[in-house]
């Protein structure tokens, strides 16, 4: 056996643990794509999916994905230097008139499109200043732009959500030019950026950009779903913005947004984009068939996701269930205890209902919980079920105080 098998088996031993138990919550297969899927033959409603819209299994973004196959396939074969699509170019360009941006780039996923982005920003006269609880796509571009040669910036982290913290990092770091990272909607505890307070501070510094992945935000808020920027009205303020495809629209790939000049200049750098395999066009046929929605119906679906995070909000408050800092419709049952997590994920399914638990090293300890994310898709049916399901656990399972 060799020292990467034994090293594999040490580190493998929590999982062991957990599937010898029956509780290890991972990777469970679907039987069909959606909100409403089966595991092992049975029914199911999905309470972790990030499908914001409920579109993803929409008609008419199958049909605009099964004529795309007709035409293209699956794949290009290369990557978009040499296998551009005229379906990528034409997207890009509603992208960047529905965002409001000069010009938009499409990536193959949304974390190729943030590690590119840094990447290609962040060098030896920049600090990278971001959030401690950011994404694993911001750590590693953070990482991987600090770690090559002659190009290495300096990273700070600054406190979650802290405007006062991040003022105090500007004041104090070393390089010239700062690159602040934040996200819209911070995907495990459901709680929007203070991005306002964070323009404020980074105006009172010199050489600031902020780049924002707004993931989550994209079909959850503004009025008509265009994300953080739309709901405080900042158009013009950021200079970069990062969403993806793999939620509200439906499939998978990153989207950036930004100046003309910007753009292209990551679209000859990102390395993650120039070395990757181009977007297969029936992902984008899908994507385009979604935003048509958007662009006609997006203010009533964004109303009706409001409405029933509100109804779900307030079931759960009832219970008396602690949700942390979340005022989204992401919202992390804090359970605190990865033991209890895991047991109530398990009685959950087995009831039809599915809220994957999010523990260490994902949270630190102490931090596990339930994720809950509330989409347009499910019905106040499905709603009531869980709730129902949830008061029954917890009490049974000592959740509340």
């Amino acid at each position: 056996m060799s020292w990467i098998s034994e090293k594999a088996h040490s580190e493998l031993q929590r999982v062991r643990d957990a599937q010898s138990k029956q509780i290890y919550p991972y990777f469970r297969p679907f039987e069909s794509g959606g909100l409403h899927t089966t595991i092992a033959g049975k029914p199911i409603v999905n309470f972790s999916s990030n499908d914001y819209l409920g579109l993803t299994n929409h008609p008419k973004v199958k049909e605009a994905a099964k004529a795309a196959v007709d035409q293209f396939s699956c794949g290009l074969s290369s990557s978009r230097v040499q296998a551009t699509a005229t379906s990528h170019v034409e997207l890009e360009e509603r992208l960047a008139k529905w965002y409001g941006f000069d010009k938009s780039l499409i990536f193959t996923t949304g974390y190729q499109a943030m590690v590119g982005t840094i990447m290609s920003l962040a060098d030896k006269d920049t600090t990278v200043v971001l959030d401690n609880l950011s994404h694993a796509c911001i750590l590693d571009g953070t990482f991987l732009a600090a770690g090559t040669p002659m190009r290495a910036p300096e990273v700070r982290f600054f406190n979650h959500n802290s405007a006062k913290a991040l003022d105090r990092v500007l004041r104090k770091r070393d390089r010239k030019n700062a690159l602040v990272l934040i996200e819209g909607i911070y995907s495990l505890d459901g709680d929007e950026a203070n991005i306002q307070e964070f323009l404020e501070v980074c105006a009172r510094h010199e050489d600031v950009a902020i780049v924002c992945d707004d993931a989550h935000g994209t079909g959850t808020l503004g009025k008509g779903g265009r994300g953080i920027i739309e709901k405080y009205g900042l158009e013009g303020q950021i200079p970069v913005v990062i969403s993806t495809f793999s939620k509200t629209f439906g499939g998978i790939g990153g989207i950036l947004l930004g100046d003309s000049d910007v753009v292209d200049f990551i679209k000859h750098t990102a390395r993650s984009f120039l070395f990757s395999a181009s977007l297969p066009v029936p992902i984008v046929a899908a994507a385009s068939a979604i935003l048509d929605m958007l662009e006609t119906d997006g203010e009533a679906m964004v109303q009706e996701l409001h409405e029933k995070s509100a109804y779900m909000r307030k079931g759960l408050v009832d219970i008396g269930f602690d949700l942390g800092d979340s005022n989204t419709h992401i919202m992390p049952i804090m359970v605190r205890d990865e033991t209890k997590a895991m047991f109530t994920h398990v009685a959950l399914l087995e009831n039809g209902v599915l809220m994957v638990p999010i523990m260490y090293p994902a949270v630190k300890e102490g931090h596990e919980r339930l994720r809950l994310n509330v989409t347009r898709g499910h019905s106040y049916e499905d709603i009531d079920q869980a709730l129902d399901l949830l008061k029954k656990f917890a009490h049974s399972f000592s959740l509340v105080a």
